[in-house]
């Protein structure tokens, strides 16, 4: 086991972030319950083991579209505005039904860049995570995207909330976040298109040529986060001396793996560790 994986057990903050990909079912688009049921038994069993945890996902739009039988992407902003609105209260449901059955709460947390770009507002969010972790509550973040537009009409400002995973890990001062996503990490190409592609497991530093290898992936159903918004928020977390992985979310087992040590995902090392 090399040095940089040995020491993800030591990990103590975590933030987990998951997308409309790795939480709906490609088939049908509906929520995969089964999923969210397993990421919450990770999740709670790694609060048990004392670390704090923080989880970021997405999901409502698609979440309160189905809940209203829509099937169709072609709706107004105020639609998809109401779709979340609706669909972040049936997600947030399922989160505290699961964490729940551990006897751990979960708390919704709903931001905006503006508000986290405010020196006040930042602050106040601040104390809100670290009281939830000294009562040992599971912060639940999504982007507000009944008030925020901007992901909504695909300027991607957190990029299915890749950037927002990012800027919340390094609001919290998180030790480790860990994006899960629809396939086994970053690759040299786009594996769907190139058999060829070679999974990359440890990337230390950034490059032109990294960044060219991302640009042009998408995730995978309904997420619009790819490995270019990935990379750009490993690029803002590693900076900040957090590591981060991208995982495969495809089965929520992988976090437990990971922390293990299992030499499984793409490691961004932190700039301190360089």
């Amino acid at each position: 086991m090399s040095d940089v994986r040995a020491r993800l057990k030591d990990k103590k903050r975590i933030v987990v972030k998951i997308g409309s990909s790795s939480l709906m079912y490609a088939e049908t688009g509906l929520l995969n319950i089964g999923k969210v049921e397993k990421l919450a038994r990770i999740l709670a069993d790694l609060r048990n083991a004392g670390n704090d945890v923080c989880l970021v996902s997405s999901g409502a739009i698609s979440t309160g579209k189905n809940s209203l039988g829509m099937k169709t992407d072609n709706h107004s902003l105020s639609f998809k505005q109401a779709c979340a609105a609706i669909g972040q209260a049936k997600l947030i449901a399922h989160y505290q039904r699961f964490f729940a059955e551990y006897s751990i709460n979960t708390a919704q947390v709903l931001l905006t860049e503006i508000i986290l770009e405010d020196e006040e507002s930042r602050i106040n969010a601040l104390n809100t995570f670290n009281e939830l972790f000294k009562l040992g509550a599971v912060p639940v973040v999504n982007e507000n995207d009944s008030i925020s537009t901007e992901e909504i009409k695909h300027v991607h400002t957190f990029g299915d909330n890749d950037r927002l995973s990012a800027i919340v890990a390094k609001l919290i001062k998180a030790d480790l976040l860990i994006i899960l996503s629809d396939i086994d990490g970053m690759y040299t190409d786009d594996p769907r298109n190139n058999p060829s592609a070679e999974l990359m497991y440890e990337i230390n530093g950034f490059s032109d040529e990294l960044e060219s290898m991302a640009k042009g992936t998408k995730e995978g159903g309904v997420g619009t986060g790819g490995m270019e918004t990935k990379l750009a928020a490993a690029k803002i977390a590693t900076g900040e001396g957090i590591d981060v992985v991208v995982l495969n979310g495809n089965n929520p087992y992988n976090i437990r793996r990971l922390m293990e040590g299992e030499r499984i995902g793409t490691l961004f090392v932190s700039r301190d560790c360089e």
